[in-house]
């Protein structure tokens, strides 16, 4: 099958298996039905499009999710070539899957990141990269999203206050990748892609609970780490 080109994006070509119509794989199960947001009935047209070959549909649904897949892709591999290959898994995925896509089971943001999430599951599994090696702070500028330290402040930095800011997200994704997986991605996922606790619980397929039991642990040992490497470089 022909890949999408991200940067330009294009439906893929239609091959035995990878059109909507054909044989595709059914949602999480575990997906609860909630009510249909009238903002989100305009994707479901979309992603209706798509399914009808419309290449304009599909440059749109590209568009507006490579950001968000891209960077949830780079926050657990830590290295923008990686991350960059598994957004492109990500989207053919995607598209061979657009017939399972149910509007009533939870928005398409959600369902994208659903299966970005058990993509990247998958490849850890496959290739036992547990913990990220490479430099985390590589592919920020890529990935077009606020490092962690610019959410604590909407002022324009000095030169000085900008290398201290650098330094602090330097620190702060490091301490990141230490952090246990399943703790990581829900931090992740609630504090850098902007999910709340029942988008989170649809995404891991657990209760909102054992979301909130994560996320609490897991930036608990993130502060951890942040105060032990503080007084290592003190």
């Amino acid at each position: 099958m022909e890949a999408p080109e991200i940067g330009a994006p294009k439906m893929p070509s239609a091959g035995r298996g990878n059109v909507p119509g054909g044989k595709m794989v059914a949602p999480d199960a575990r997906m609860a039905r909630v009510e249909v947001n009238p903002l989100e009935a305009d994707w479901s047209q979309v992603v209706g499009l798509c399914m009808n070959g419309d290449s304009g549909a599909w440059a749109q649904l590209v568009r507006t999710h490579h950001r968000r897949v891209y960077g949830l892709c780079y926050r657990f591999t830590g290295n923008p070539a990686d991350a960059e290959d598994l957004t492109q898994d990500v989207f053919l995925k995607i598209y061979s899957n657009l017939a399972s896509f149910d509007l009533t089971r939870g928005s398409l943001q959600v369902w994208i990141t659903t299966m970005t999430r058990n993509l990247l599951v998958d490849n850890f599994r496959r290739t036992k990269n547990l913990r990220v090696t490479g430099s985390l702070d590589d592919g920020w500028e890529s990935a077009e999203e606020l490092r962690p330290i610019d959410r604590l402040t909407s002022k324009s930095p000095s030169p000085h206050e900008s290398a201290a800011q650098k330094e602090l997200a330097k620190m702060v994704q490091s301490a990141l990748a230490r952090v246990s997986v399943e703790l990581r991605e829900a931090v992740i996922l609630r504090d850098l892609q902007d999910l709340d606790y029942k988008e989170i619980a649809q995404v891991l397929g657990i209760p909102e609970g054992t979301v909130k039991s994560r996320i609490s642990r897991g930036r608990a040992e993130l502060a951890r780490l942040l105060e032990r490497n503080k007084r290592e470089v003190m």
